[in-house]
């Protein structure tokens, strides 16, 4: 396969509505922001986006083994986690992560980057099968993760333009709008949470 190929790979991977567990942790990301604080978004994105590079590049280099059932558990559990940290974020500031320097902004990047670790992850034995024998993982892994930036950045741009005509134009409250998005979000990633602890508990 050449770079294009892994490239789309990447991009149909997080674009795929059948796989919509990592879009529901980018939009639970997303929901305490207006367009126009996208730099402080974008530290978390980057945060994120290190995350899931390096797991990846650790479990293709079989360098970190977890057990893919238990994976798929903490996937859903690190969404219901962010909507309810989401929920429970104060008024101040209106909505967002103001300051990007400072220690309540340095521990979110932390958390962020944890949560990017799982889901590099989960996503590490879908590129396993793809890889073609005594392939280098150089390429393949570059490729792979410039596509499902690519894929995130066009899921952060469509909310976010959301976000600006529901708090902008229609006036929304941010805090209202930020609790109606992760209480839904919060709902979906619960059931997928209570699937993937049966399935979990199934195979010990």
């Amino acid at each position: 396969m050449n770079f294009g190929l892994y490239l789309n790979l990447g991009l149909e991977h997080i674009t795929d509505p059948l796989g919509y567990d990592h879009i529901l942790f980018i939009l639970a990301m997303s929901a305490n922001y207006r367009l126009r604080e996208w730099k402080s978004l974008l530290v978390l994105v980057t945060a994120f986006t290190v995350g899931h590079s390096l797991a990846l590049a650790l479990s293709m280099l079989n360098i970190v083994s977890v057990n893919a059932s238990f994976i798929e558990f903490l996937i859903p559990l690190s969404i219901f986690t962010t909507c309810l940290l989401n929920i429970n974020k104060p008024l101040e500031n209106n909505i967002g992560f103001q300051n990007t320097i400072g220690r309540k902004h340095i521990v979110n990047y932390f958390i962020i980057l944890g949560f990017g670790l799982i889901h590099g992850l989960g996503f590490s034995n879908f590129l396993k099968a793809t890889l073609v024998e005594n392939e280098t993982l150089l390429m393949p892994l570059t490729a792979f993760n410039i596509g499902l930036e690519i894929g995130q950045i066009g899921i952060l741009g469509i909310f976010l333009f959301f976000n600006f005509v529901f708090l902008e134009i229609l006036r929304k409250q941010p805090r209202d709008w930020s609790i109606f998005i992760s209480g839904a979000i919060a709902s979906l990633s619960f059931m997928m949470l209570l699937e993937k602890m049966a399935a979990f508990l199934g195979n010990e």
